[in-house]
């Protein structure tokens, strides 16, 4: 009697306990924003919790307008997208479903109340009955250590979705623009191309011109024609995804790009070691990690209630004739049949396949850490072989061949040639500064974020 009465007593107490359990008010927002604005150094709010109302959605709609008045910089477009993208923003909101489950896992489940009258042979019988689950009184604590391991999970997966779209959204903006770039450069070699054809017709007229020399300029007139309508098609595309990720519509769809891609950098980030960056800094394997810790909590508490299915404690008054009596009632589910032990086995099974997600994410996170430093180094090497080597070169012969041609040294052949050849190699560069870009980009997904601000080394 004397454990019933201290087991119901502390079955309040901690009932009392649990009631005190809040919900933070943003829905966990808070939580991983700050890990993303730690990682991007860019806000993922205007004031500092999701839209919820007309009157956010007017002060975002503010903020974004502001940056879209000027053409937007990669980080503008990024930081619009961590703001504004509605993929994102939802992401957010799951995180609050999941704090809400935590909050709850320390509550205890309410008691019930059962009431009984019976009447017959002029007696009154009345049965009152008071029942809370001991069960979730005994794995309160253990369920609050789950759900928060599972909200913290949680959390980074989050953080994680945002570093996403940042990357994804800076490699798009390198597209669009880079596309931009060639689409403009394209519409000049076309103009070049087509004044080309039209003076092998006049030459073709004059008799000077062979059929086959004719032909051949019109074929690259049709040929650039066609690298035109390729270059506009590509640079709207990339536009319009750029214009998802930024979770723009109406006549914000009208923002302004810069006209040619940034410089190449004058010196190349030197890491140390990325494959322990990847490992140590990367959030979803992080995530990994406590989903694994989680797993192995389900796993000790399968094997703590292995044979306490359904336990409730109530109290029982009765009155009988007018009579009343008191005591207590105990519901224990016996293991006859089922013995807990598939559960048990579920659970082993669930962990080791944890165990084993965690060492794939691990391992491809040093791979893709390896190969994303490699393309980073071989992509900066290229653009810069570009831009000193066979950009220079090309003009310095362009230069040569048209004072050569002026001094009736070369004919008209050789100098349609060569600007053919100028052509190829201005978009060659700009096809390897637009490479260099994106395999930065791909270098900080791979490492959970911004490079490590250290100093670069010049080549």
């Amino acid at each position: 009697m004397n454990c019933l009465h201290k087991l119901a007593a502390g079955a309040g107490v901690a009932l009392l306990l649990g009631g005190c359990a809040s919900l933070s008010g943003d829905g966990g927002f808070g939580a991983a924003a700050g890990v993303s604005e730690q990682r991007t150094g860019m806000s993922a709010s205007v004031s500092g919790r999701l839209p919820r109302n007309d009157d956010d959605a007017r002060a975002l709609a503010a903020v974004i307008n502001k940056k879209l008045e000027q053409p937007l910089a990669a980080d503008e477009a990024v930081h619009i997208a961590l703001l504004n993208n509605r993929g994102l923003q939802a992401s957010y909101w799951s995180l609050g479903i999941v704090e809400a489950d935590l909050v709850q896992a320390g509550r205890l489940q309410n008691p019930v109340f059962d009431f009984k009258r019976s009447h017959g042979g002029g007696e009154v019988d009345i049965e009152r009955t008071l029942t809370f689950n001991l069960l979730s009184l005994i794995t309160a604590p253990m369920a609050s250590r789950i759900e928060g391991r599972r909200f913290e999970q949680t959390k980074l997966l989050v953080s994680n979705e945002a570093l996403k779209v940042a990357a994804d959204t800076r490699r798009t903006w390198v597209e669009v623009v880079a596309a931009t770039q060639i689409a403009d450069y394209a519409k000049q070699v076309e103009a070049s191309a087509q004044a080309s054809a039209e003076l092998a017709e006049r030459m073709r007229k004059a008799g000077n011109w062979s059929t086959m020399d004719l032909a051949r300029e019109q074929a690259y007139h049709a040929q650039t024609l066609a690298d035109v309508v390729h270059a506009q098609k590509a640079a709207v595309s990339a536009r319009e995804k750029l214009t998802r990720l930024m979770g723009l519509s109406g006549a914000q769809t009208g923002f302004k790009l810069p006209d040619h891609l940034p410089d190449l950098p004058d010196t190349l980030r030197e890491l140390a070691d990325v494959e322990q960056i990847a490992v140590s800094e990367r959030l979803d394997i992080q995530a990994a990690r406590l989903d694994t810790e989680h797993t192995a909590s389900t796993l000790g508490l399968s094997k703590a209630t292995r044979f306490i299915n359904v336990l409730d404690l109530g109290a029982v008054r009765n009155t009988q004739g007018g009579t009343s009596t008191r005591g207590y009632e105990l519901s224990l589910e016996i293991p006859l049949f089922d013995w807990g032990s598939t559960r048990v086995a579920r659970a082993e099974a669930t962990y080791m396949q944890s165990v084993n997600l965690l060492a794939q994410a691990a391992i491809d996170a040093r791979s893709e850490a390896r190969e994303s430093y490699a393309d980073y180094r071989a992509s900066y090497e290229l653009a810069r072989h570009y831009r000193d080597q066979v950009v220079p070169l090309r003009k310095q012969l362009s230069d040569q061949t048209l004072l050569r041609y002026n001094g009736m040294l070369m004919s008209v052949f050789e100098l349609l040639a060569d600007a053919r050849e100028q052509a190829t190699a201005v978009s060659g560069y700009i096809a390897a500064l637009k490479d260099y870009w994106t395999a930065q980009a791909n270098l900080e997904a791979a490492l959970g974020g911004r490079l490590p601000t250290n100093k670069g080394v010049t080549p």
